[in-house]
């Protein structure tokens, strides 16, 4: 796969180049979208997204695992950890940019 990761600074430079804000403006819209969505993940509140998809907080509870290397089971202490589930809108975005562009054709048009 490869490819660029885009950053804090990208997105601000996105946003100042497409909304029009200063810089300076640009990067604290950023900041404070980002700290919004961390501070209700940390919470435990979904953030959804639409047309982009769902960041949810599911809690694992405590197990036993095993070491890879010698087979000795480890116990696994409870936990909380965050997923991330696309819509339907960008997977279908990501695989029309695999096959190059080809939108899908609606039910009952083919």
């Amino acid at each position: 796969m490869g490819g660029k990761t885009v950053t804090r600074a990208d997105l601000c430079e996105a946003v100042y180049r497409k909304v029009g804000l200063s810089r300076t403006e640009s990067a604290q819209l950023v900041e404070v979208v980002i700290d919004e969505i961390r501070d209700s993940i940390v919470r435990g509140e979904a953030v959804k997204l639409s047309s982009f998809g769902s960041f949810i907080v599911r809690s694992k509870s405590e197990r036993v695992g095993r070491n890879p290397k010698t087979g000795e089971e480890v116990p696994i202490s409870p936990r909380r950890v965050m997923v991330f589930k696309p819509s339907n809108v960008l997977k279908d975005k990501i695989n029309d940019a695999l096959l190059g562009g080809k939108a899908k054709t609606p039910p009952g048009e083919e």
